[in-house]
């Protein structure tokens, strides 16, 4: 074959270069010499096709038939890669390094590997994951912020531009198959309905294979789940546990690429969604916990701290940070309240060790494969700290992202149902714990999740383990990396470029660097990096060994926030800590070093506009604007029976929006069923029948329930119903009147909307009530498929 395009080459004078270039020749022969003189083909991906190694003439007995040989782009023996990516826990929560929960796996893991304790993350979901996939900073991959929070902002859209081609989409062209299986976050919240568009899902992001929910959180017993492109089901069974089913499928995927496809590395990207709230597990995980955190979390902190020095997993000189002036200590949570709180962070440390128990299911499976030796681990404990979103403790963790505020008195009365599976295999409540328990698993620094300028928000332990390349070290690697380094890692240990072109897109260059270096060396020099943070304006940099930063304007556990509007990004006060001697960032040396500062934030806003940062505090624009959040861009719909699984985020907007709903239907003598649903047991919006009778419940997220109705039957026949909602902003009260034929059936008031979303992840559906139940009165029957007849249901936003 080299012979026939040399000799091509070698007549390349004697025709146009257009005319070879119209031939492919030219491509043809770039790729020949590529392999022969190291030219770097995989600057551009896919590779070029193989040419045939067969003659066509006119007759077969002219002819000549070969198979063509199919070129190796990956270094003989590459490995198989496996990332697991927990979600929300802290640094300090896991026993392997001091912390309070079981991890066994993780502890194994890290025996059998290496460990670094300076692995840094964004400080939340979405933008985390942007990196990871990418190996870009999370703003430069328009990911600034979480999918639900989207802006129009280049830093801040929510779509990771093909320009920024995953590691995915790059191994898959090299050779190797890929799957992911858990949570994804990285599509746009308008785009994930049945209708498409499906460009940015896992499948068109290099993933041959995705098995789990696009949103940034979904119940524990009934997710919504998607297979590739098709919505999922799954069963209401009482031993039914969302994280048990995606270690399940992963174990099946790994299982059969081994049959099918042996000689193929594989990459198996495995994100549970667990100790992400809703924090749900089945009781005996919790019960496992009883007495564990009954000192409190300031007792908690003190604990680990000390453990975390006894095992050499944070230095001598660390000192314990402490708690901010406006987080609840233990001693202020009155007596009555105390075992609501402490089963609170019972909940959450089973759910989390049941979540570290189905990675090793996952990891025995591949051990059991045979593949265990040439398949590196990356396992990455956290996508941003420990998140206090659950603010005072909430059985309803959507509270907060609306900014309404609610009383532990509301909710005491569930403490027996915290975490729990009702008897027919569903959740009745969405509980986070408590802030202050997020504070205590992020020990031993300062702040939580949705902080980006102190490391208790971005600094993540991670485990590495490879047992063919990397011998077992229990010395922490204490060199500052980020969750964008683990691309170039991977493309190191490759021994594979980042491509220039993929797919026609030109690609941005990376931000991360390699760790490789730190493998077989734990004391090997830090490589000079140059990292920049930034979340809802809380921000940071670091370069060699010195971090600057400031806390922005957001407190995470303060419920429903005031004055966010009022803030001025460049009157924000920073501070300035060497990392290198001190490791909690608890001396601030601003006033000491202001030309160190000076300099830090001079390199600060270079990254910031690099980035497309800008402006600053972009993801608390719907904070203060919530009419602006995401939405369909359609007023008026037509639905039929078919209608199901429509996300919230491109579903009319009925529990925030004044609209107008007008169903045609037929029914008999004392139906049931349901007629609509938006959202799931979590808030909602619903309309049934019920022997007959009509029923519109407005879930005001689990804390308050409102309904409209009345005590008149329907008769049998065609009808027509009409429901009117008047809300005069987002959050306000709302008025309800029902009419039937004409006719008002019943009227009644809303004291109070969600002004953001009722749910992350559930649906608005026509005819039965899909994934949680908006209303308790038809749980035990859900779906509750209406048992008349749904000609339209027409739907205008007024």
């Amino acid at each position: 074959m080299i012979e026939i395009y040399l000799k091509e080459f070698k007549n390349f004078g004697k025709i146009s270069f257009s005319e070879f270039f119209r031939k492919e020749k030219f491509f043809i022969l770039l790729f020949v010499l590529s392999g022969m003189f190291n030219i770097h083909a995989q600057e551009v991906l896919p590779f070029p096709p193989v040419p045939s190694a067969s003659t066509a003439n006119e007759t077969l007995a002219e002819s000549t038939h070969k198979r063509r040989a199919q070129p190796e782009h990956l270094p003989k023996d590459a490995p198989n890669i496996i990332i697991v990516l927990m979600d929300d826990v802290g640094f300090g929560t896991p026993a392997t390094f001091g912390g309070g929960v079981n991890t066994p796996t993780l502890s194994k893991v890290y025996s059998e590997g290496i460990a670094y304790n300076e692995f840094h993350t964004t400080s939340i979901c979405s933008p985390t994951r942007a990196a990871l996939l990418t190996g870009r900073n999370h703003t430069r991959v328009s990911s600034g912020t979480i999918a639900e929070r989207a802006v129009d902002w280049d830093g801040y859209t929510g779509i990771i531009p093909k320009e920024a081609a995953t590691f995915a989409e790059v191994l898959k062209n090299y050779g190797y198959s890929t799957s992911a299986f858990g949570k994804w976050h990285n599509t746009p919240a308008n785009q994930t309905t049945v209708a498409g568009p499906f460009d940015y899902w896992p499948v068109n992001y290099g993933f041959q294979h995705f098995y789990g929910f696009l949103a940034g959180e979904t119940s524990q017993y009934e997710p919504r789940l998607v297979n590739d492109f098709t919505p999922v089901e799954p069963p209401k069974t009482e031993n039914y546990h969302l994280t048990t089913d995606l270690a399940d499928h992963a174990i099946t995927w790994m299982s059969q690429h081994k049959a099918y496809a042996a000689d193929k590395p594989f990459l198996l990207y495995f994100a549970p969604g667990a100790g992400h709230a809703p924090h749900h597990i089945f009781k005996e995980w919790a019960d496992k916990y009883k007495g564990k955190f009954d000192d409190g979390w300031d007792a908690y902190r003190e604990k680990v701290f000390k453990r975390q020095k006894e095992l050499g997993w944070i230095p001598k000189s660390a000192q314990l940070t402490a708690r901010d002036k406006t987080m609840a200590s233990w001693e202020s949570i009155p007596q009555s309240e105390r075992a609501f709180q402490i089963r609170m962070m019972e909940v959450f440390a089973g759910y989390v060790e049941h979540a570290d128990h189905e990675v090793g299911r996952v990891l025995d499976a591949l051990e059991a494969n045979g593949q265990k030796d040439n398949t590196i681990v990356f396992f990455i404990w956290g996508d941003n700290g420990s998140s206090a979103e659950g603010q005072n403790g909430s059985i309803s963790e959507l509270l907060a992202q609306n900014g309404v505020s609610n009383t532990i008195e509301q909710q005491l009365a569930a403490l027996d149902k915290l975490g729990g599976l009702d008897a027919i295999g569903g959740s009745l409540l969405e509980n986070n714990y408590h802030s202050s328990w997020a504070w205590a698993g992020n020990t031993p620094f300062k702040f939580t999740k949705l902080v980006a300028s102190h490391f208790g928000g971005t600094q993540n332990a991670m485990v590495i383990r490879w047992p063919k390349m990397i011998k077992p070290d229990k010395t922490p690697r204490s060199q500052f990396h980020h969750i964008n380094d683990i691309v170039p890692t991977i493309y190191d240990i490759l021994s594979i470029k980042a491509p220039k072109v993929v797919n026609g897109f030109d690609q941005m260059p990376l931000d991360g660097v390699s760790m490789k270096y730190t493998f077989n060396d734990a004391k090997a020099k830090e490589v000079s990096k140059i990292q920049f943070f930034d979340n809802n304006g809380s921000r940071g940099v670091y370069k060699d060994g010195w971090y600057a930063c400031t806390f922005g304007p957001l407190y995470p556990w303060i419920p429903a926030q005031k004055g966010l509007a009022e803030w001025d990004s460049k009157k924000d006060v920073w501070e300035l800590y060497n990392i290198k001697e001190d490791f909690t960032q608890f001396n601030d040396l601003a006033t000491k070093n202001p030309e160190k500062l000076k300099e830090l934030k001079e390199i600060f806003n270079t990254q910031a506009k690099d980035n497309k940062d800008y402006p600053i505090g972009a993801g608390i624009w719907l904070r203060i604007h919530p009419e602006d959040v995401i939405r369909s861009p359609y007023n008026s719909w037509v639905f039929d029976e078919n209608t199901k699984r429509m996300p919230e985020f491109s579903a009319p907007g009925l529990g925030k929006k004044s609209n107008k709903v007008l169903i045609d239907m037929e029914i008999k003598e004392n139906t049931s069923g349901v007629l609509y649903a938006l959202g799931g047991n979590g808030g909602g919006v619903t309309l049934f029948m019920e022997n007959g009778k009509l029923v519109y419940e407005y879930n005001m997220l689990i804390i308050e329930r409102y309904t409209v109705e009345s005590d008149k039957k329907i008769p049998a026949g065609k009808h027509t119903i009409e429901v009117l909602t008047t809300i005069a902003k987002p959050g306000a009260p709302a008025e309800v009147t029902i009419t039937i034929d004409g006719k008002e059936y019943a009227k009644g008031e809303v004291k109070r909307t969600v002004p953001a979303a009722f749910t992350a992840s559930e649906t608005f559906d026509v005819g039965e009530d899909l994934g949680g139940s908006v209303s308790m009165r038809y749980y035990k029957k859900a779906p509750y498929k209406f048992e008349g007849k749904i000609n339209s249901v027409k739907v205008n936003l007024l």
